[in-house]
């Protein structure tokens, strides 16, 4: 239904900021919900923020609250994650989502490929 590719990953060290994209196509980028979820090697996905349709309402996980911040360009078809005061434990394959509804984490169904951000001590 929607079709997501994520980019911007890559290696930095502790302490360090990244900027992650996620270019949509479809018909109606602006009706999702958007989202970012991670998961590193051996371990579960996890969900670390989501925003609403229009951008207004956000919903972080405590661990990455006051160091990430997710953006929306609905005219861009885009959604960003701001990664700063990156630690070790952030390394993983982050992938971006469309969903329902940004409180939802079960709403989300439309997956990108993911994008490597490994944080280097």
């Amino acid at each position: 239904q929607v079709q997501l590719v994520e980019s911007g990953g890559g290696l930095v060290q502790a302490g360090g900021s990244l900027r992650l994209s996620c270019a949509a196509s479809g018909r109606a980028f602006s009706s999702y919900a958007m989202g970012w979820f991670r998961q590193a090697p051996g371990k579960e996905r996890e969900f670390v923020v989501a925003i609403s349709r229009s951008g207004s309402r956000t919903n972080y996980a405590d661990s990455v609250k006051g160091r990430f911040t997710i953006s929306r360009d609905n005219a861009k078809n885009t959604v960003y994650l701001q990664m700063n005061s990156l630690k070790p434990e952030d390394t993983a394959v982050y992938y971006c989502a469309a969903g329902t509804y940004y409180t939802d984490y079960d709403s989300f169904g439309s997956w990108g490929q993911g994008t490597q951000v490994t944080v280097s001590s």
